[in-house]
């Protein structure tokens, strides 16, 4: 059920009406209280565990939003991401809700700033929250070294990065705001970083391949990764859901910055999604016996591929859900019924 108006962690006058409206034209009670009522508004009421309006003339110089998932004090990119991106819609209509997406946006460029390659993060000091304790990550080595004192998980996962692009594109096209993607460069690499991810764990998923820097690759045009979206370690490190929605994240930043001014990012930004595009197409698909020429989950560019899903997006069936695809392509068409008879 949904909690009592005085425990909502945030109220939208705008969303609250959408609700009232929609409600009113669902007839089936289950229908619109379980999946409706309680579903829509969650996160306004649940999971916006600090939010700072700024304008206060102290050291907080911009508005800041702290999302949870679940019951953590930690906020991971990418559910963030998909936690409020579903509301942007109405924050024309309430300046507060504008204004805490802002927030929001505001807060991951802060994290990635500070450090790019972790998936999730500790609330600020100043929020007053108390962090969430991770006691996988005090067990194992990582590089680059991260503060444990601000960072919730250290798994390098690019659709958190490519979520990031995408709640700052989409609030910019409403609000024309400004962005960066000077975390990327045109070599794959992210700020010419080398990236290693070892833990002590009972379980393949925790760790690495290689010493922590994933099973050997060949470039291919895509972007490696270390973690799939379920934060289990992947086999092959390019994944091919993952740098779809990069691709597409980094064409919508590029047409953002030729907006704004900043050319010489947004050409590196669209050589980069041109370079990702071109590897999934010739290294990220391959011949299924029975269904076809079908998109692969995970390659290394050496001719081993992982043909399989996740029901975690990015995901292969989220496709064009993502922008990658029409659902009407052909290899998508084929994908489709493997995935989800797979």
């Amino acid at each position: 059920m949904r909690p009592p108006p005085e425990y909502h962690s945030f109220t939208s006058a705008a969303v609250e009406k959408e609700l009232s409206r929609i409600s009113a034209q669902i007839t089936d009670p289950d229908i619109r209280q379980l999946l409706f009522i309680n579903i829509m508004p969650n996160t306004l009421d649940t999971a916006i565990a600090w939010h700072y309006a700024g304008g206060t003339k102290d050291k907080l110089d911009y508005p800041y939003t702290f999302v949870i998932t679940g019951d953590i004090n930690a906020q991971w990119t990418r559910d963030s991401t998909n936690q409020l991106l579903p509301l942007l819609p109405y924050a024309a209509a309430d300046a507060s809700l504008n204004t805490l997406i802002a927030r929001l946006v505001n807060m991951q460029a802060e994290q990635i700033a500070a450090y790019p390659f972790a998936n999730a993060y500790k609330p600020p000091a100043q929020s007053g929250l108390v962090p969430g304790e991770n006691g996988w990550a005090k067990g194992g080595t990582v590089h680059a070294p991260f503060d444990l004192r601000t960072v919730f998980e250290a798994k390098f996962e690019i659709d958190s990065l490519a979520a990031f692009f995408r709640l700052s594109t989409a609030f910019w096209r409403e609000q024309q705001q400004d962005a960066d993607s000077s975390d990327f460069d045109s070599e794959q690499r992210l700020n010419d970083a080398t990236v290693r991810f070892v833990r002590t764990a009972n379980t393949p998923t925790e760790s690495s391949f290689g010493g922590g820097r994933g099973n050997p690759i060949r470039r291919t045009g895509m972007v490696r990764t270390l973690f799939r979206p379920s934060d289990d370690s992947v086999i092959f490190p390019f994944l091919v859901p993952a740098n779809a929605m990069l691709d597409v994240e980094l064409h919508a930043l590029a047409g953002m910055l030729d907006k704004t001014g900043d050319t010489t990012i947004a050409s590196r930004s669209r050589r980069l999604a041109e370079d990702i595009t071109r590897g999934i197409y010739e290294f990220g698909t391959a011949e299924h016996p029975k269904y076809g020429h079908v998109f692969a989950y995970e390659v290394d560019g050496y001719g081993s591929r992982l043909l399989m899903d996740d029901a975690n997006v990015p995901s292969l069936l989220a496709l064009p859900y993502l922008g990658f695809v029409n659902a009407t392509d052909p290899i998508y068409q084929k994908h489709s019924p493997y995935a989800l008879i797979a």
